[in-house]
């Protein structure tokens, strides 16, 4: 008889609340269609599919690759297709492209005022990507490690960094600038008084998933400076930084702009470009201090990680979006900000919708409710400020299966420590998404109409208040 198999010790880690809720889902959606409900989405973080074209995307990638062929080779066309794509198509190294890279440094250090080296660039599976990387270069020193996050925090990322089994996440409040600077330099010094290695503080500053606000310029800079004086790093995730709904005079600049030297920028393609082919970049010019009284370039070792892990990135992804840097012509583009300002025009109408129809509602209850105005991101936060109302799962299955709404409570958010400070935070919020529905043009601004009437009905139910007339 077989000996049975050994158990993992390990600490079980709780599924996230956005997994919860797609599981419950398909239920609530038929017990929803029992009743004859139309169904309202306020709950996906997903790209609109008004903004993805990836019919235009592959035809633009390909008359790129015809035109670098015809380059190598103008009189054997053919032949210089195929020897450009069996590059494309074969194995490649971890830094990848080197063109794809250098596009990048030039669109996006323009937008944002940095200079970036291209050889800093190492290319990731999306943002998502870096993460796992950054958590994994510091998980191999079989230390205690401590990551300092906001509260609340990108769910993302706990869910990574909560795999190694040493890991302990020390939380910082925000309010509407965000974190609270000597907050966060408390728990850092917190965590290490704990016997903590401190990896670094991370953070989505522009759009903040789920927290609904942007940092503000003087805000960054004095989180930046708490970081430099404590001797760690800001690892920024930058999903979001061209959904912008700020004026170009008025938008903050990253972290990385600040001060290159204690940040590390991760940056995905899913929202300016196509979420599918998982592009992604991190970049940094931090130098960690090593034994024999050294100091290394942060890039280094994430390189040495990412050749461990994505030995071989896809080039024709990289390169793929090394077509989309450039315009019509396939000249170089300077800038995405004219890219983004035609993806902005359907996520601004869309939080217009929302924050128009939330004022309209629900603007004379001021002594019930309140949200974020977010200056970027796909987001809002919106705060039940009655007592008797607990935003728990069964309350959001509720709004489901009772009113047709889709929505994303706040609770889960929260790091553990920050539930141990106050029971209760996050269950008087709703994570509301005005990025995604199922139609397009007049059909989408009709459906978000509806959403935002349906869940403000809801809302207002729920509080005892008077239901919107005709619903």
């Amino acid at each position: 008889m077989a000996a049975p198999i050994q158990a993992l010790e390990m600490k079980l880690q709780p599924v996230s609340v956005t997994r919860q809720m797609a599981a419950a889902f398909p239920r609530l959606k038929a017990l929803a269609a029992q009743k004859g409900l139309e169904l309202h989405h306020l709950g996906a973080g997903y790209p609109h599919p008004e903004v993805s074209d990836p019919t235009g995307y592959i035809a633009h990638k390909d008359a790129y690759f015809h035109r670098l062929a015809k380059e190598a080779a103008p009189d054997a066309t053919h032949a210089g297709l195929r020897d450009l794509l069996r590059g494309m198509y074969s194995y490649t190294d971890t830094l990848g492209p080197v063109r794809a890279r250098e596009a990048f440094a030039r669109v996006y250090g323009n937008d944002f005022g940095v200079k970036i080296d291209p050889s800093k660039l190492i290319p990731t599976v999306g943002s998502t990507g870096g993460i796992s990387l950054m958590c994994s270069m510091f998980e191999r020193l079989g230390k205690d490690i401590a990551y300092i996050v906001d509260a609340p925090t990108y769910t993302g990322f706990v869910t990574r960094a909560a795999l190694y089994q040493r890991s302990h996440f020390y939380s910082v409040g925000m309010d509407e600038q965000g974190p609270d600077p000597e907050a966060l330099r408390g728990q850092i010094r917190k965590a290490r008084e704990a016997g903590h290695h401190v990896a670094f503080y991370y953070t989505v500053p522009d759009g903040h998933n789920p927290g609904g606000i942007s940092f503000s310029e003087a805000r960054r800079r004095e989180i930046m400076r708490v970081v430099v004086e404590e001797g760690i790093f800001a690892v920024e995730d930058a999903p979001y930084t061209y959904i912008s709904f700020e004026s170009p005079n008025e938008r903050p600049r990253p972290f990385v702009a600040i001060d290159p030297e204690h940040a590390v920028h991760l940056f995905t393609a899913s929202k300016i470009g196509l979420p599918g082919p998982r592009v992604g970049f991190c970049y940094s010019e931090v130098r960690l201090a090593v034994s024999g009284n050294k100091t290394i370039d942060l890039t280094e070792l994430f390189l040495t990680e990412a050749s461990g892990d994505v030995l071989f990135h896809n080039p024709e992804a990289l390169r793929g979006f090394e077509a989309y840097l450039t315009d019509e012509n396939f000249e170089p583009r300077q800038t995405l900000w004219p890219v983004a300002a035609k993806k902005n025009a359907v996520y601004a109408e869309n939080r217009k919708i929302l924050l128009d129809g939330l004022r309209e509602y629900l603007g004379e209850f001021s002594g019930e409710f309140d949200w974020t105005e977010p200056g970027a991101g796909f987001f809002s936060v919106f705060t039940f400020k009655n007592p008797k109302i607990k935003t728990d799962q069964q309350f959001v299955e509720k709004l489901i299966a009772d009113y047709g709404v889709v929505t994303i409570p706040m609770f889960g958010f929260f790091p553990s420590d920050a539930k141990k400070r106050d029971p209760h935070v996050g269950l008087d919020q709703l994570r509301l998404s005005f990025s995604f529905c199922e139609s397009c043009g007049d059909e989408r601004r009709e459906a978000m109409k509806k959403a935002v009437r349906a869940f403000s009905n809801a809302a207002r139910i729920e509080c005892g208040l008077p239901s919107l007339p005709g619903m």
